[in-house]
């Protein structure tokens, strides 16, 4: 029942108090590294519906993204303002995949079950990222060779596929 409270919670955070907390929190976050181990997942109602578990081999990394649109050098040859190509290009990945591979890069052992979205300012989006570590964890037959992250088989990768309608 607590979960259903803590879902509702965080749907419309500016009419709970989940946006205060968050405002808190966030003057500690831009000061730490922008890839960072937690105790604990923010929204706990996520995560477990995400595949985390509270026990060993289950770890929790807070990943910062910065926000903005893909951009691209300048040519340094002449055409016109219309085919430079710098300006308004989208990337063809998400941000939450991006945070998904840097925390894969960055602990190669893990691998990374699923992210969601934790919070977001006018210059960074927080991502938390699920990973398990798979030698300690037998019991997690996730896939062998590079990561899922890489290969787009996290839910994020396969939205970016299509899979997901």
């Amino acid at each position: 029942m607590a979960y259903k409270y803590l879902s509702d919670a965080w749907k419309k955070p500016e009419d709970s108090y989940v946006e205060e907390v968050m405002r808190q929190r966030l003057i500690t976050w831009r000061k730490e590294p922008a890839i960072v181990r937690v105790e604990k997942p923010t929204r706990l109602d996520r995560a477990r519906r995400l595949g985390y578990k509270a026990k060993k081999g289950y770890v929790v990394i807070r990943v910062r993204v910065r926000r903005s649109g893909f951009s691209k050098p300048r040519p340094r040859s002449g055409r016109r303002p219309k085919r430079m190509g710098v300006s308004k290009i989208k990337l063809g990945k998400s941000l939450r995949l991006v945070a998904e591979e840097r925390a894969a890069r960055r602990f190669p052992n893990l691998e990374v079950l699923n992210s969601y979205w934790a919070w977001e300012d006018g210059l960074y989006k927080w991502f938390e990222v699920i990973m398990a570590d798979r030698t300690f964890l037998p019991e997690l037959r996730i896939g062998k060779g590079h990561g899922r992250a890489f290969r787009g088989l996290t839910s994020a990768g396969r939205k970016v596929r299509g899979l997901l309608s």
